[in-house]
Parts: C-alpha cells; structure tokens; sequence
C-alpha cells in the first residue's frame, strides 16, 4: 500500500498549521505531536478498512477473432470485497500486436463491475490481454492498493473482412450500386454469347444470326457478354517494405484486404482466383479455384500469410509464378518500391510477365508523404523534407509510366480507395477483352 495524492496533499499542508501555534508560543508545541498522531491514525485506519487484496478478483473476455485496424472491446469484470462502490483505475498490459491503451477508471464492489477496454489490432496473429493492474483507495481515499492479476487471455487477429462485406456484396446485389461501377457495360462487349435479340439500327451487320432470323421473320442479332472462367492469380510481395505501417496497419494487411475484395468480385462474376506471396523466395502458395467456398479457403490462407523483413526478389518470384502458369491470366501483383533505381529489377520482370499475361500493378500510396510535399515549410528542416517527399513521388510517377508504356495496367491510391479503384480497374480490363 502507498499514500495517495490526497495523503501528501494533507501532510503538505497539515504541517505548517501544526507548526503555527508552535511559532506563536513555546508552550503550544503538543499542537505538532497530536497532529501527527491523527494523521498516522487517519493513515491506519484507511488501511485496515480498505478491501483485502487477496480477495480482489478480475476475469477478462475477448472475442475470438479480431479484425486488423478495427476497433474491437475486451470486457474486464472487476470484483472487490466490498460493500460499497470503490473508485478504482486499471492498467492493462497489451501484447505488442495491440495499439497501447490508456487508464481505465470507474467503480466497483462485491457485486463486480464491467469496464471495456478498446483493442486495435495492428499486426495479425495471436493476441493477448497479458495482465491488469487494479488501484483503488480506502474509505478515506489516503491510501492506495495496487493488485497485479495475470489473465493471459488470447484471441486470433485475422484479415479486416468488413470493408469486402460491404463492397463486395453492394456490388453484387445492389442494381444500383452495379451499374455505378458499369458492370452493365459487360453484356454487348465481349465474344460469348449471351441471348438474342431484335436486330436495331445500328448493331453491326456481323451479328446477325440469320437462322434465327428466318425463324421469326424478321432481323435477330447476337447479344455477347464478356466471357466468364478466366483466372485471376494475385502475386503479394511480403517483403520488407510491405511490413511498414501505413494508417498504424502494415501494407501487407491494406494488400491482403484488396486482394480478398477483388477475390470476391472474381468469383462471383463466375472466374477461378489463386494467390501466391514472395519476398526473398517464393512463400506459399494457393492454386485457382472457383465458386464462393473458394473465398472461405482464401481468408484462410490470407490469415497464414507472415511478415517479412527480407529484400523482396522480385526476379525468383515472378519467374516462378509464370512457370506455373498454363493459360493466359490477369496477374495482379501487390508490392511496393522506394525510388527507380530499386525498381528496376521489378520492372525488367513485370514486362517479361507481360508479354504473355495481362497483368495489374497494385501499390499503395501514403497520404502523408503527399502532405508534407505540399506543406508550406517553416524551417530549412521543413524545405528540406518538402523536397525529398516531391523527389520520391516524382520517382514513382516515372516508375508507374514506364509500367504503362509496357501495356501494364496501374492502380496507385490510398488504402481508403484502393477497393474502388482496383474493381473499376478489373472490370475495365475484362471488358476490353485484356485477359
């Protein structure tokens, strides 16, 4: 047990009262010892009243599964032996997966009190609310007790599935929404056939299914959509660079998340989607699979992948991705460059890749470094990062035009957009026929 704020704040100025009649008269002097002797006893008295803290109990409960960058709530249910409500503050202990966390305070009794404590997931994997640390006063509020529990209370960090719930299924089941990102354009753009039709002013000739025709008396023209069953293989680069926060997640997790979007949208739209993670060497590896049960093994998948903090070559796994690949595909690669001299390998290998497959670049941008490009500088240290931020965004834009000129198809946004833009992206490609 220690004294509390209130305990110091009474002896500091206790004392110079007891002291004052002292001053005024020798013969006052009792007036210190008493008060020191009801102070003492003011202190013991708080002590033995205070709750006993073998008896201080707390349970921890955590939901299973934690989603990565969203908000989720451990309860602490907190027990003293002790009739009356006790004001008490907890410190918890958090793995190092978990963004810290401040105080928590309220009150408790015999009956047991709830506080919830907010985790953010930051990296994947297990987590822990290790221990908490309980405060609370005596009845005086002079003394303080600190009780150390241990819970150890684990959950699982898996990839954020909300943002694909929400996107993925408006896209497919809301007209609205679907029309919004022209999944109308596919019916009439592709080469599989789809239905038939009264031949209009204006189709082209070719169309015209001339049996059909003679059957009803009348001009029929062919109606195509874009074909179905392609297969889509997502490259994810785990290497160093895709392990720095970006919005207090790592790349890596804002990629998988896309990845699992885009997977989404592929499948229903009828095609098979596989996915294969590299860095220094090729890491695992998942075959091309269609239907929706294929999604459930892909979040599982997703949920394996590990950080890195390896150089990523590029050269071992593309190559080897291309020599598992038996048909034309859409390969979207995820990763992420600094400036253009480490590009360049990256580049060499995505134009090799392209010559036989269409592929779809995918980096995220950081929003801060725009900011501080654009910030008006107030210092020379300021003009000085000003300047290395334009610097580095210049490189990308050099980096992302070269990939373009190759007949790579881009997407480069902020990890807020970055799901809009990559199905606008999707659905572009497949209705110009690219894969």
């Amino acid at each position: 047990m220690r004294p509390t704020r209130r305990a110091i704040l009474a002896a500091a100025l206790g004392l110079p009262i007891a002291l004052l009649p002292v001053a005024l008269h020798a013969r006052l002097w009792p007036f210190w010892p008493v008060y020191l002797g009801v102070f003492a006893l003011a202190l013991g008295v708080d002590a033995l009243l205070s709750p006993r803290r073998k008896e201080v109990a707390v349970a921890a409960e955590l939901p299973p599964l934690l989603s990565i960058g969203e908000a989720e709530e451990a309860r602490l249910t907190v027990q003293l032996p002790s009739p009356r409500p006790v004001t008490v503050s907890l410190a918890v202990d958090l793995s190092d997966k978990l963004a810290p966390q401040g105080r928590l305070h309220g009150r408790a009794s015999r009956d047991g009190a709830v506080f919830a404590c907010p985790l953010v997931a930051t990296r994947r994997g297990e987590v822990a609310v290790e221990r908490v640390w309980v405060r609370y006063t005596g009845p005086l509020g002079l003394m303080a007790s600190v009780v150390r529990q241990d819970l150890w209370a684990a959950a699982a960090v898996v990839p954020n599935l909300r943002p694909v719930r929400t996107v993925a299924l408006r896209f497919a089941n809301e007209r609205d929404f679907r029309a919004g990102l022209k999944i109308e354009r596919y019916t009439g753009d592709g080469t599989e056939f789809d239905s038939l039709r009264e031949y209009a002013f204006g189709d082209d000739r070719r169309a015209v299914d001339w049996k059909a025709s003679a059957r009803h008396g009348k001009p029929i023209a062919r109606q195509f959509r874009a074909e179905r069953n392609h297969q889509i293989v997502f490259a994810i680069d785990t290497g160093h660079l895709m392990s720095e926060p970006l919005g207090g997640v790592p790349k890596l997790d804002h990629a998988v998340t896309a990845a699992l979007l885009l997977s989404y949208v592929s499948l229903r739209a009828g095609d098979r989607v596989g996915w294969i993670t590299f860095d220094a060497r090729v890491g695992r590896e998942k075959e091309p699979a269609g239907g929706m049960r294929a999604f459930q093994e892909l979040n599982r998948f997703a949920t394996g992948i590990e950080y890195s903090d390896l150089e990523t070559n590029f050269t071992l796994g593309l190559t080897t991705l291309a020599q598992g690949l038996h048909r034309r595909s859409l390969v979207v690669v995820l990763t992420d460059f600094v400036d253009t001299i480490t590009a360049e390998l990256m580049l060499e290998n995505l134009g090799r890749l392209a010559r036989r497959h269409s592929v779809l670049f995918v980096t995220l941008r950081d929003p801060d470094l725009a900011a501080v490009a654009a910030r008006a500088p107030g210092q020379v240290l300021d003009l000085h990062r000003a300047v290395v931020a334009d610097g580095l965004q210049r490189d990308r834009e050099v980096v992302l035009r070269r990939l373009r000129r190759l007949g790579i198809a881009t997407v480069d946004a902020e990890p807020a957009r970055i799901g809009p833009r990559l199905i606008n992206t999707y659905l572009e490609i497949k209705r110009r026929e690219r894969i």
